[in-house]
């Protein structure tokens, strides 16, 4: 187990106009489990290449448990990394692939096989440790390259994307398994991934990237509470916060025809961009202060619908409201939807900046 630490750390692709990744600063926690995020192209996974030594460091320095590790190869990071595509020998058993870096690394016959099966009983494989990744389902391979990675002992754990080729329901599965694992071996993981919902429901805390610049950095509550900015607000959470164009009034915030009461003083002419979450919306009767939504589509989860519409008016805006997946209005109807006071998020309206 150990500390990670990017001090000013930059990578700059050939013929590119610009770094991949810009000067990051980050600490990561020993026994943490540290996810980055962000959308295709904003540096995670080259972030996570160069901690592996996959790709060159131009400017910073990387250090694991404090050691200067920037300059070495990546056979002495003591780092063990979990692939997308599972990258598993398939002439080998299942025990074969959990236990090939131990041989490589001269450790003998009786310890290999005593951490293999030690890895396999944590991860339910035992019954299939001598079959070959042919005979093995998407899961099952996924939990056998997180074997391989277990029985090294690294000192950190590396993710990539590791459940982009499972199908829906047991990527839910196995984040979770992925998640409890780790607790229980307290390793410091790093783990990428585009996907918020997986971020959200597994790290200890979340790095939130944009075009190579790190935006944020926070436990899941913090960033879906208190974003930084309207990018981060609006990337966190599913479906998306809300980001309504306004101005700032003396009263509070203008958007549309609607005066929305806010908390602190703004500059009265100032352009604000108010977010709210879906759920922080409610029905309201017609007359009563809202904004006047038509209903395009109305999306049921069983016990929570969410209605997905646009402002009348001159310039229609998308709106996205939780509700009631018993009781709610239909698609091609109007209705009102009061944002509630006591969770709106006000950001600035040229640099995105939040301001309460």
């Amino acid at each position: 187990m150990a500390t990670v630490t990017f001090d000013a750390v930059s990578c700059v692709y050939p013929g590119a106009d610009r770094p991949s990744v810009d000067r990051l600063d980050l600490e990561i926690e020993d026994g943490e489990f540290l996810v980055l995020v962000g959308p295709s192209g904003c540096g995670k996974s080259t972030t996570l290449r160069m901690l592996a030594g996959l790709e060159e460091v131009h400017s910073g320095r990387i250090l694991i448990d404090g050691q200067d590790v920037t300059d070495a190869p990546p056979k002495d990071r003591d780092i063990a990394m979990v692939f997308q595509n599972y990258a598993l020998y398939p002439h080998m058993t299942v025990a074969e692939n959990m236990g090939f870096a131990l041989k490589i690394a001269g450790v003998d016959k009786q310890e290999r096989a005593e951490r293999v099966l030690e890895a396999a009983r944590m991860l339910d494989l035992e019954p299939l440790l001598e079959r070959k990744p042919k005979a093995l389902s998407g899961g099952q391979r996924q939990r056998v390259a997180m074997g391989r990675a277990i029985v090294r002992e690294p000192q950190v754990f590396l993710m990539d994307e590791p459940l982009s080729n499972l199908d829906a329901k047991l990527r839910v599965q196995t984040r979770t398994q992925i998640a409890s694992l780790q607790r229980r071996l307290g390793v410091t993981t790093v783990y990428v991934t585009h996907d918020q919902t997986e971020a959200l429901t597994m790290g200890d805390r979340i790095v939130v990237l944009k075009d190579g610049l790190l935006q944020q950095v926070g436990t899941p509550r913090e960033l879906y509470e208190t974003p930084r900015n309207a990018f981060v607000a609006g990337f966190i959470g599913s479906p998306a916060m809300n980001l309504l164009d306004g101005t700032a009034t003396a009263e509070g915030v203008r958007v549309g025809g609607l005066i929305v009461p806010v908390e602190r003083g703004l500059d009265a002419s100032g352009a604000v961009t108010l977010g709210v979450r879906p759920e922080d919306f409610r029905v309201v009767p017609a007359g009563e202060p809202g904004l006047e939504i038509a209903i395009d589509l109305v999306e049921e989860l069983g016990a929570d619908g969410y209605l997905y519409g646009r402002t009348t008016g001159e310039h229609p805006v998308a709106v996205v409201a939780r509700v009631d997946g018993r009781a709610h209005p239909g698609a091609g109807e109007t209705v009102t939807l009061a944002p509630n006071p006591e969770h709106l998020h006000l950001f600035d309206g040229e640099s995105g900046e939040r301001l309460n």
